[in-house]
């Protein structure tokens, strides 16, 4: 179902054009609708550029990134904005704990936008850019231990390769693997890429090593992991007629997403064959649409990193 169009609030104008505006900036106010003094909470921050417009519409907004330079670079957008934005870093799994010791409790609001950023994409020290002469890094908080060159030197093969294929949905991933530890040590993302190209080929205009930096990505900083544990958490946090709303950029997030959605959405989880309820599951959420919000034509022309993007939208029930 496509969102009804909402003029966006106008940006203080030491803000606003600094970075690009973040994937469906107009849909997620649309779906949000952000009052003022509403609580909101977003648990990616990225580039701020969400947190800046929930903030612009008059909202209070708790913004989280587990990237510390993220942090920074947010607190620094998001200054206009005085006490009203707050800016931590921690990863989203963490939500309900911080916000309750900001006194951030209970939500109008949450936005996950799930994934990188461009910002993050675009530092060529992280390894997250598939041709970025750096190091294999791509951890969102450079404090933890496990980087995607640990990973990519050290798992065996067919490890490597079934992580590969389970994050990455890539089907070639044992030639991958193969060709990964036969070229090891590998030694920084452009590397790699190239090791990747030679051993699969390349047609079309997506790089074939993309979907294995997906998978190198999730892995190491666990991001399915995260995701699950957030949902629930993001739901208990929201007053009645609260909306929490997910951007997902592959299909084991939306996935993940769509069936969590989905099971908050019924009252009863028994299978169709037990007549009488056993179970006693009750709805708390409701969707607001069935079918995923998408970007428009002009928005994939403007941002093609946008393309696959799905926005889902469920709202606090009461009680």
């Amino acid at each position: 179902m496509s969102p009804t169009s909402l003029d966006l609030p106008n940006l203080p104008t030491s803000v606003a054009g600094t970075v690009h505006r973040p994937v469906l900036e107009q849909e997620v106010l649309t779906l949000l609708a952000p009052r003022p003094g509403g609580r909101y909470i977003d648990g990616t921050a990225g580039g701020g550029g969400h947190s800046e417009a929930l903030l612009a519409a008059g909202g209070q907004v708790l913004s989280l990134d587990a990237d510390p330079n993220a942090v920074q670079r947010v607190r620094q957008r998001l200054l206009p904005f005085g006490d009203r934005s707050r800016v931590l870093q921690s990863n989203f799994r963490h939500m309900a704990t911080v916000a309750q010791q900001a006194g951030f409790i209970p939500v109008d609001g949450i936005l996950l936008d799930l994934g990188l950023s461009s910002d993050q994409l675009e530092l060529e020290g992280r390894g997250f850019a598939l041709m970025a002469d750096g190091p294999l890094d791509m951890r969102f908080d450079p404090s933890q231990p496990l980087s995607a060159a640990d990973l990519v030197n050290t798992l065996p093969e067919g490890e490597l390769a079934d992580l590969i294929y389970t994050y990455g949905e890539e089907h070639l991933s044992r030639r991958i693997a193969r060709a990964i530890v036969q070229a090891r040590p590998v030694e920084g993302a452009a590397h790699l890429a190239r090791v990747i190209e030679r051993a699969v080929g390349r047609r079309g205009r997506i790089h074939p090593a993309t979907k294995t930096f997906q998978a190198l990505r999730i892995a190491v900083n666990d991001e399915l992991g995260a995701l699950q544990d957030v949902l629930p958490q993001a739901a208990a946090l929201l007053r009645p007629g609260g909306r929490l709303a997910v951007i997902s950029f592959h299909s084991l997030e939306d996935r993940m997403v769509k069936q969590f959605m989905q099971r908050e959405a019924q009252d009863c989880l028994c299978p169709p064959e037990m007549l009488i309820c056993q179970c006693g599951h009750v709805a708390t959420l409701r969707l607001v649409s069935r079918k995923p919000v998408v970007p428009s034509a002009e928005e994939i022309a403007r941002n093609p990193r946008s393309r696959s993007a799905k926005l889902r939208v469920a709202e606090r029930l009461a009680g």
